[in-house]
């Protein structure tokens, strides 16, 4: 039987000082836009996926919602409850429910990490320059480093003309061989605001003597201004860039936010702890994190950690164990997740504790019989299969096997309740097929999943057609249309975009903006 909760319950539950996992169970683009302000994306697609990494301990307190229709947060209960999860709630009426009580539903996503951007700046005073005031200095060709702190892929995507990417969680280790001159000028840059906030201030905290400055909007005000963008990037810092000469700062930096070293023996001892839920994270780099880790550690590089937690442990007061191989990263990344209200340590000897845990477990898929391209083809001309594309929406209107409808796990069983012929699945991920089909195909006639998925029909040199208008728009509950164009020439979009990153703060209530752990006078903050 389902557990209801009201909305004032969990909001009491949000700020009582007890773990919570709150589950925002719908579908990407209705999560984005409008959700509870610590909602944490788990599309029920991807629920039996996610769910362990997300939420590791199976006694956590955990809520659910969804639109308040359609049941989709009761069949996740549901889901969640044969996973074995033992305290699992629903918030009755869900997200309408939430904005009915009174309570404030936020658009847009990583909403925390964003929030607590505006709050820095706030705080920090963090210097910043226009983007005419830096295309001015790289027209006059001024001494000044532009370091982009998004990740190489979002770098690639666009950057500003001569910008070196260099992801915030790697400003404190390479920054010095990057930029070895103390006096030049470094202007750090992201596509908005958030992470060129927290990459200048994060060298200014450090105490580094050259001047730092955030770009004003990122790559999206340097494109308002009317300045040319690059694209295609792959200027990124070198591999042996890393230096330690900046880890007496970053210790001091840590102790100034009273981030606790921890032995790998009590991280050990953690793990035993039936009331807590412990992540524990490498903070190094994709290439480090695939040449070796620890058993147990999950990749969550530093900026991103700092940038999207949510995509990286879904417990409100967990407790996060951050390592790295340079005594640098770690306690860096940890000083500003503690200001954002973590219960974040740094592993004492890092990569070299010894510390090795057991891997969360994850659920087997229920198997699911495949049907290879040509067979497909065959069949699909005899008319005797109906053919369900599970993969994106926006991936199956630029190109899917003729015949096929576009379908997502909600709403799967509605969609093919009147369907007599066999079903065949096209999915990009075979797991998330196969969970669809054994949640919501109950009593059909088991159906195949196509061996390979759409790389497989084209390379077979099978037909693929295009519709760009269907599914409607409406119906792409995947999709995030919120922040759709902002980078794509939409200059409106973007502006939309930027408006609503610095009206952020007006929205939080006095529990939620007392919830993060900024300081009052903050010391190394200059102008």
């Amino acid at each position: 039987m389902t557990s209801f909760i009201d909305p004032k319950t969990l909001k009491t539950w949000l700020h009582d000082g007890s773990e919570i996992a709150l589950l925002d169970v719908r579908e990407h683009g209705q999560y984005g836009e409008a959700h509870l302000f610590y909602g944490i994306p788990l599309p029920f697609s991807r629920l039996e996926i996610d769910a362990p990494r997300l939420v590791p301990r199976r006694s956590v307190r955990v809520a659910l919602y969804d639109e308040g229709e359609g049941g989709v947060a009761e069949r996740a209960a549901a889901r969640l409850a044969a996973l074995g999860y033992t305290d699992v709630h629903v918030l009755a009426g869900g997200a309408p429910a939430w904005k009915a009580a009174g309570y404030v539903l936020f658009a847009g996503v990583n909403l925390p990490s964003k929030t607590f951007g505006e709050l820095a700046e706030e705080v920090y005073h963090t210097p910043r320059v226009s983007a005419d005031e830096l295309a001015g200095m790289l027209a006059r060709n001024d001494k000044v480093v532009v370091l982009d702190g998004r990740p190489v892929s979002e770098f690639h995507k666009m950057n500003i003309p001569g910008a070196t990417c260099c992801p915030n969680g790697e400003l404190a280790y390479r920054v010095r061989r990057l930029v070895p001159d103390t006096a030049t000028p470094i202007v750090i840059n992201c596509a908005g605001r958030t992470r060129s906030i927290i990459g200048a201030q994060t060298l200014i905290n450090l105490g580094l003597p050259n001047p730092v400055y955030a770009l004003e909007n990122g790559t999206q005000g340097w494109y308002l201004n009317d300045h040319v963008l690059e694209h295609g990037g792959t200027h990124r810092y070198a591999d042996d860039s890393g230096n330690t000469d900046l880890r007496p700062a970053a210790n001091a930096l840590a102790a100034r936010f009273d981030v606790p070293t921890v032995t790998a023996q009590a991280v050990q001892q953690w793990v035993a702890d039936a009331g807590r839920s412990l992540f524990l994270c490498d903070v190094r780099t994709p290439e480090e994190f695939a040449a070796g880790s620890l058993p147990g550690a999950q990749h969550t590089p530093g900026g991103q950690l700092m940038q999207a937690g949510d995509q990286y442990f879904g417990v409100r007061g967990a407790r996060l164990v951050l390592f790295d191989d340079d005594g640098v990263r770690a306690p860096t990344v940890a000083s500003w997740l503690r200001q954002m209200g973590h219960d974040a340590s740094v592993l004492e000897g890092g990569l070299a504790s010894g510390l090795s845990l057991a891997p969360a477990p994850a659920p087997a898929a229920p198997p699911l019989a495949t049907i290879d391209a040509q067979a497909l083809a065959t069949r699909l001309e005899k008319n005797d299969v109906a053919l369900i594309d599970l993969r994106g929406s926006m991936q199956f209107r630029a190109g899917h096997i003729p015949q096929a409808r576009w379908s997502i796990r909600p709403r799967l069983a509605a969609d093919t309740k009147n369907e007599t012929r066999q079903l065949v699945l096209v999915a990009d991920d075979a797991a998330l097929a196969a969970w669809s089909a054994a949640s919501e195909l109950e009593g059909a006639a088991a159906p195949l999943l196509l061996q390979g998925g759409m790389a497989a029909w084209r390379a077979a040199g099978l037909p693929v057609e295009a519709t760009p208008a269907l599914p409607a728009d409406s119906d792409c509950i995947d999709y995030l249309f919120f922040v759709h164009d902002r980078h794509d020439g939409n200059k409106d979009a973007a502006r939309r975009y930027l408006a609503w990153e610095t009206g952020l703060v007006a929205q939080l209530d006095a529990q939620e903006k007392a919830a993060f752990r900024l300081p009052s006078s903050p010391a190394g903050s200059h102008a």
